[in-house]
């Protein structure tokens, strides 16, 4: 829901530069795959739990490159206002990526 009212300003420090879309249009739709997926977690009958996961998972890595583009382009947002902190950042990409997949049954 961020993506959508209260931190739509600082998703946009995290398109990059190369995306085809308005960064702003971008902001949302990726706003809205992602409650669309959260919402398919909670509630997608347990035989399609880890279909949900590898889409889920494919998602957090197809969205990491805006994480890389905010570090390398030196953007601030969500309080990351340092090349540490941005970098600390994506640490916890490949971590959401594993939960993802792990609390769907995709990783053992």
């Amino acid at each position: 829901m961020s993506h959508l009212t209260f931190a739509r300003k600082d998703f946009l420090a995290q398109v990059p530069d190369w995306v085809p879309l308005k960064t702003d249009d971008m902001v949302m739709y990726s706003g809205m795959v992602e409650i669309a997926l959260g919402s398919a977690l909670v509630f997608t009958p347990e035989k399609y739990k880890r279909n949900v996961g590898k889409v889920a998972a494919a998602f957090f890595t197809a969205v990491f490159p805006g994480n890389i583009s905010q570090f390398v382009h030196k953007r601030n947002a969500f309080g990351l206002n340092s090349d540490l902190k941005r970098f600390v950042q994506l640490l916890f990409q490949p971590a959401l990526v594993y939960w993802a997949a792990r609390s769907t049954g995709n990783i053992d």
